[in-house]
């Protein structure tokens, strides 16, 4: 796992100490990696399969089409994976995400209205959860894929303790 990043930006001026950034283990690589594995080489075997035994075996050259997207794919998913952190702060959670067109959130702690954790067969299955926040305006929420369990309810807990705290002073 990926913590201790630290720098600034939007959470703070240059020369300031920015905020303890924390990306996210390495689960979830894995399990997007794979799922990328399990769809495009199925279909780099039919591409090859197919028009070979049909056409010949020059039409199965149609087969690095999906392959080649299997290798950039590889290489896609490792930097988007690295470009997931977040940050907690005395007042909001940070959110940062994105490669290409970067996105940071900022959620209010005092704005939080619901924290999920949520986790489907295949994240369970590798050991992951998603946290996810709903607050007021639902264009704002936010959520942080492919934590390890045990963080997603430790996150979950503070977040909705100190989102109660901030509520409660409004």
């Amino acid at each position: 796992m990926e913590t201790g990043t630290t720098g600034s930006g939007p959470a703070g001026r240059p020369g300031d100490a920015g905020p303890e950034w924390v990306g996210l283990p390495g689960g979830l690589l894995t399990l997007r990696r794979l799922l990328l594995v399990v769809r495009l080489g199925a279909l780099t075997v039919a591409v090859a399969v197919l028009p070979g035994v049909l056409a010949g075996a020059g039409w199965a050259l149609f087969a690095l089409l999906p392959l080649g997207l299997l290798v950039w794919g590889w290489v896609v998913l490792g930097r988007n994976w690295k470009s997931w952190r977040y940050a907690e702060r005395a007042d909001d959670l940070l959110i940062s995400r994105g490669v290409l067109w970067r996105e940071e959130t900022v959620v209010p702690y005092g704005r939080m209205q619901l924290v999920e954790v949520t986790s489907g067969p295949l994240e369970r299955r590798f050991g992951l959860a998603s946290v996810q926040l709903h607050t007021a305006a639902a264009a704002s929420d936010a959520r942080i894929p492919g934590l390890d369990p045990a963080e997603a309810e430790r996150l979950r807990d503070r977040l909705t303790e100190l989102g109660e705290a901030r509520s409660a002073g409004l």
